[in-house]
């Protein structure tokens, strides 16, 4: 039994207990359901669920983080007096290889201040995207790769 589906299932009854379906109620049943799975772990044997859910977990914050200290920086940028910024479309070779794992790790660029996808090169070999304040290209392509593709890559295409 595929147990994301059992741990909504869990999710579910507790917020009909409660007679609350709302989103606070759901997560809490979700977390205790997680819970009640991961001591029930001897049942059900062993699954990629449970170190799943903190990569996923993990990856959501450090995103926030990245989606936060963008803002910063694009903030202080076009506040400053003086215009120092070099805006630059840049390749970025991928070493994500899914069509998944590309849609999501272009859109996670998309969404960050400051930066763009513009297209990936055909068969996910690199994505072109603009930034707008590149002091060094190989800064840009290093930063992406070890905060998001790294991690989207662990999450969508388990080695």
């Amino acid at each position: 039994m595929n147990l994301f589906f059992l741990n909504v299932v869990l999710a579910v009854a507790w917020a009909a207990v409660n007679g609350s379906f709302s989103a606070t109620t759901v997560m809490a049943g979700f977390g205790l359901g997680y819970l009640v799975l991961l001591i029930a772990r001897p049942v059900f044997g062993r699954s990629a669920y449970y170190g799943g859910l903190w990569r996923v977990l993990a990856f959501a914050g450090i995103y926030v983080w990245e989606l936060i200290a963008s803002s910063v920086r694009v903030a202080i940028d076009v506040l400053s007096p003086r215009l120092t910024m070099r805006p630059a479309v840049v390749r970025v070779p991928l070493l994500a290889r899914s069509d998944a794992s590309v849609t999501l790790l272009a859109n996670l660029i998309s969404l960050t201040p400051g930066t763009l996808s513009l297209e990936v090169e055909e068969g996910n070999g690199a994505l072109f995207v603009h930034a707008m304040d590149v002091q060094d290209p190989e800064d840009l392509r290093r930063e992406i790769r070890d905060t998001l593709e790294r991690r989207v890559v662990a999450l969508f295409e388990p080695a």
